[in-house]
């Protein structure tokens, strides 16, 4: 420590020795070169919290004599503006996000975002996937998001930001979706916030699929009998099958499929959403079943130039809706992959064929994994310890 760093702190202990003496609530802290502040304050813009609490503020101050000495001026003023409830962040952070919003300016950013968005690297490669991902995933919570600062110019951005994230339901697929979002546009605009998006997500997942109602097999294979058209009873099966999303059934490779090929593989396209991967069927005997190597895909639109992947899936819905099937496509998808977990198939196998990361199938599929766990645990304590029941007779293992 320098002696000048030295000095400044031991006059900056005298000076809150004399604000803790008039019971300020507050102290200076030297940061650096800079001073700030630390004590109670009044939920910050945007936050979720509803009563003041420890944080700290930033002065801007250089940490020399006569900046503590204005420090000390600002938290007597400070302390006056809290007493009289007349205490305005937005007079001392002057960090990005806290400033009243130019609607100019934030149709510019989201602009600059959604190229942003559809230029990176990563996404180059997939340009339907990433059109898809932005027309379903961001545009619609960032049209909202410019919708509320365009009804409410006083808030600031971040205000703003948390307004569109509550303006979502709770514990919904919208609300994660949302905050994935916009946390990816705070994140854009080097925008600190003071709460992270994910905490506020909610339940959304896990318990939407312990309630959700998942078709037997019986129902499933007696449900394509129903289907009166040929090539939507091969989408339907081949989703059957193979745990497909709606969209990739038109985009996968089925030469295996046509070769005759005993492991009737397929894989989906490069096209798709989740990239190139191969998959296996679930159960093998509805390749024959579904009479699957006999390709029948209905004529739709699959130009990319012309449509997009959301649009086509949409169609496999609606033609579901048509047929009045018991139940969704995404259902079909749910229940290959818990046929799966029955099967004993890796979870880092089934996630790679389904194009997800092990974490999501984890969390998705998790109550299925927690029972076949279980299961297992029971079944190899019962053949490793053969008791004899009471009664006579060794206990069933």
């Amino acid at each position: 420590m320098t002696d000048a760093n030295a000095a400044i702190d031991a006059r900056i202990l005298q000076t809150n020795q004399r604000l803790k003496a008039a019971h300020m609530g507050f102290q200076i802290e030297r940061r650096g070169q800079k001073l700030g502040l630390r004590g109670m304050l009044p939920p910050r813009p945007g936050s979720l919290r509803l009563k003041p609490s420890q944080q700290r503020l930033s002065l801007g101050l250089p940490a020399t004599s006569a900046g503590l000495k204005q420090a000390e001026q600002t938290v007597k003023v400070i302390v006056a503006q809290i007493i009289q409830n007349s205490f305005d962040w937005r007079q001392y952070d002057s960090g990005s996000g806290w400033g009243r919003l130019d609607q100019i300016g934030l149709a510019q950013q989201l602009q600059a975002f959604e190229h942003h968005f559809l230029t990176e690297p990563s996404r180059l490669s997939h340009p339907a996937s990433a059109k898809t991902t932005w027309e379903t995933a961001y545009s619609p919570y960032l049209r909202k998001l410019e919708a509320i600062a365009q009804a409410n110019p006083q808030l600031s951005f971040v205000e703003v930001l948390y307004a569109t994230v509550r303006a979502t339901e709770d514990n919904s697929r919208s609300r994660q979706v949302c905050c994935t979002a916009l946390g990816a546009l705070a994140k854009f605009l080097s925008v600190e916030l003071p709460i992270d998006l994910k905490s506020l997500w909610g339940s959304y997942g896990l318990s939407q699929m312990r309630a959700r109602t998942l078709p037997s097999d019986a129902l499933i294979a007696s449900t394509w009998e129903s289907i009166p058209n040929p090539g939507w009873q091969f989408v339907y099966a081949v989703m059957a099958t193979y745990g497909l999303r709606n969209h990739e059934v038109f985009f996968c490779d089925y030469s295996a499929l046509l070769q005759g090929k005993p492991e009737a593989t397929i894989r989906v396209l490069n096209t798709s959403k989740t990239g190139s991967h191969d998959v296996w069927p679930f159960y093998p005997e509805w390749v024959d079943h579904f009479n699957l190597r006999s390709i029948q895909l209905p004529a739709i639109q699959t130009d990319l130039t012309q449509t997009t992947l959301q649009r086509i899936g949409q169609r496999v819905t609606s033609q579901f809706r048509r047929y009045d099937l018991p139940f969704s496509p995404y259902n079909l998808r749910h229940a290959w992959a818990v046929r799966t977990i029955h099967f004993g198939l890796a979870d880092t196998v089934a996630a790679r064929m389904m194009g997800h990361s092990v974490a999501v199938h984890n969390r998705t599929y998790h109550q299925w994994m927690t029972h076949r766990d279980q299961q297992q645990a029971v079944e190899t304590a019962l053949n490793r310890n053969q008791l004899v029941a009471p009664g006579g007779g060794k206990a069933e293992g």
